[in-house]
Formats: C-alpha cells, structure tokens, sequence
C-alpha cells in the first residue's frame, strides 16, 4: 500500500518506504493474515485447542506481534501521512482492537481477533475497489433506503388498522407490523405463514400484500442492485480514465524529453558551425596540382 508523503524522505525513512511498498513484502503480510484466519479457525474447535491449544494460541501471539511490527514500520516510514490515509487507520484499528486485554467482562472481545482476517481487504487491490464502490454508492443508498422506510411505515399503518385486531402476534402493533412486513418483504414463509391466514379471514387481503411485495421486494432491492453497479461502473470509468491521463502525461513527458535533447543537439551543432567558421585555420586546405607548379 502506497501513502503520499509531503516532502521527499531520506535516510533510514526511505529506505523503509522502500521496503514497505515492495511487493514481496505485501503478498507476505496477506500469507500471514491468511494463515492466522486458518488458526482462528481452529481454536473454535474443542477437540484441536485440546491438543494443540498452547501452539495455536502461540503462533497467534507471534503472527499479531508481526502486524505490530508491520503496522510500526509503516507508522516510521508515513509519519503523519499515516493517519490521513484511511485504509492505514483501518487497518490500525483492526490490530488495535486485537491487543485489547481480553480476561474476565472482555473475554467476549477475544472474538473481535478474527477482525484482522478484514486486513485482505486493504491489501487485494480488486477487493479495495469494490470497498470503495459501496462506500461510494452510500448516499444513493440511504436515499432509497428513505423511501423503503416511509413505504413501510405506509403499509405498516395500514395493516395495524386493517389485521391488528385478528392477528395481534403479527399486527397488533406498528412494530409488529414493521417486523412481519420486513418478513415478508424477505419472501420467507409468507404465503403459507401469513398471507393464507390472513386471507382466511380478509379474503381480500392479497391486495394488501402483493403490492407490497411488488414495491419493497421487487422495485425498491432491484434499485439498491443498480446504484450499486451504477458505482462500481463509475468507479472503473474513473481508474481507466486515470490511467489513460497518466499514460498520456508520461507519453507527452518523453516528447517534451525528446524536443529536448533535439534542442541540446542543435545547439552543439550551432556551436560547433561558429567555431569551425572562427578558426579558418582549421579547415583542411587544398592540395597543390604537381603540373600547374612545372608550368
């Protein structure tokens, strides 16, 4: 993972930026975090912590004293441009949390540990990207989400009034009604679990349910899919758009290069012409003809 930093770095520091952005280097912090999600793993299992806990919890100790060395090389080489990257504070937090004593009332946050398994996440460039599309695609998402919400409470409203009094356990309130219609909206058991019943004693209820199911299910998720694509698809135009730009930059940096060096050469060939019409003396001088000196 690369950081920009102000000022060009020297010394020690640089030479650790060197290190740190070497590739090698990251594909060997994403074996490791590999390798201790494979050890969390196999501490959920009795049998295995029976046997080889005391080698388990040990490689586990060593591999999280590794992300502290890595997370304080980086701190080192970034100084305060480590703090204003945001993939760097996430992945700061993660280690952070798995340091938490974890005894006594926080014995529950020995499970947070398995949160450093999400450190792929800031290292996979592929799975970055598709992070930063969601990130990206949230303010469409909570407009939508607004309007589920406010389609909810609409039908919510309604099916209190309409079926609370014959089926208070799904209806009885707007809670209740929030939480059935969300169960619905789900398409887990509805028709034989809900709607039948409900049809049973309002046989005219399937007005109520399917255009719900039509609007929250079919219309509002299919909305929430294609904002998302829509910024996945932004977000690549963009890095294609970038790396164009940046292809273009280095292609015009050569030819101002090459306008250069052209320019360097007919100045040295300027120079050399002056030079060579100053000093006459240095121009090869024709030979004499034997037979126009005998006459």
């Amino acid at each position: 993972m690369t950081t920009s930093l102000p000022d060009a770095p020297t010394g020690l520091q640089a030479r650790v930026i060197q290190l740190v952005e070497q590739n090698w280097f990251g594909r060997f912090i994403l074996t490791l975090i590999l390798i201790n999600a494979v050890l969390l793993g196999m501490e959920t299992s009795a049998g295995l912590m029976a046997q080889y806990g005391p080698l388990l919890v040990s490689l586990d100790k060593l591999l999280l004293g590794i992300f502290v060395l890595e997370l304080l090389l980086r701190i080192f080489a970034y100084r305060g441009a480590f703090f204003k990257d945001a993939w760097s504070l996430f992945d700061f937090a993660v280690v952070a949390i798995a340091l938490i004593p974890a005894s006594g009332p926080l014995a529950v946050l020995r499970s947070l540990r398995v949160l450093r398994v999400l450190r792929v996440l800031s290292i996979v460039p592929s799975m970055k990207r598709v992070v930063s599309a969601l990130l990206g695609s949230m303010p469409g998402l909570a407009s939508i989400g607004m309007v589920l919400v406010l389609i909810y409470y609409v039908f919510a409203v309604i099916a209190t009034k309409i079926f609370g009094a014959s089926f208070p356990e799904w209806f009885g309130t707007i809670g209740d009604s929030f939480f059935t219609l969300f169960q619905v909206m789900t398409l887990e058991s509805w028709s034989m679990g809900i709607s039948r019943p409900v049809m049973e004693v309002f046989p005219y209820a399937w007005l109520f349910f399917i255009p719900f199911i039509l609007v929250a299910t079919f219309t509002m998720l299919n909305l929430f899919i294609a904002i998302i694509v829509n910024t996945m698809q932004t977000f690549s135009d963009e890095e294609h758009a970038l790396e164009r730009a940046l292809d273009k930059q280095a292609q015009d940096q050569e030819q101002l290069q090459m306008h250069e060096e052209l320019k360097t050469i007919r100045q040295e060939l300027q120079q050399l012409q002056a030079l060579i019409r100053s000093s006459p003396g240095m121009l090869p001088q024709p030979k004499s003809n034997p037979d126009q000196s005998s006459d």
